[in-house]
């Protein structure tokens, strides 16, 4: 069973920066791969952006050059940088964990991003 603690969410204005983090515990973190969806209102969940346990990254079309998804083996983290924010981007952020053995995966609670015009 692994636990997800999400943090770094808040309120900022466009064009500003946040860092979201995901601390992952009770599993082989380096068996994960990592991601974070937006959860806006109204729509569905989507995928936002996405690191394997190799390393290697992808993205969404709307967020590529802007977020940047990385991860610390050492610390069972996961970050999400996320510069150039636009109020399109709101929602909540939430973090998921898939392991690549088991096909087993795990949510976070999410942490809420709000971007004012």
């Amino acid at each position: 069973q692994v636990q997800l603690e999400e943090s770094g969410g808040g309120s900022v204005q466009a064009g500003g920066s946040l860092r979201l983090s995901c601390a992952a515990s009770g599993g082989i973190f380096g068996l994960l791969i990592m991601a974070w969806y937006r959860q806006a209102p109204g729509k569905q969940r989507e995928l936002v952006a996405r690191v394997n346990a190799g390393g290697g990254t992808d993205y969404a079309d709307s967020v590529k050059g802007r977020f940047t998804i990385s991860k610390d083996n050492t610390k069972s983290t996961a970050y999400l940088q996320m510069d150039s924010l636009r109020p399109e981007d709101t929602g909540v952020f939430v973090c998921n964990a898939f392991n690549v053995r088991t096909s087993q995966q795990w949510w976070g609670q999410g942490t809420q991003v709000t971007v004012s015009s």
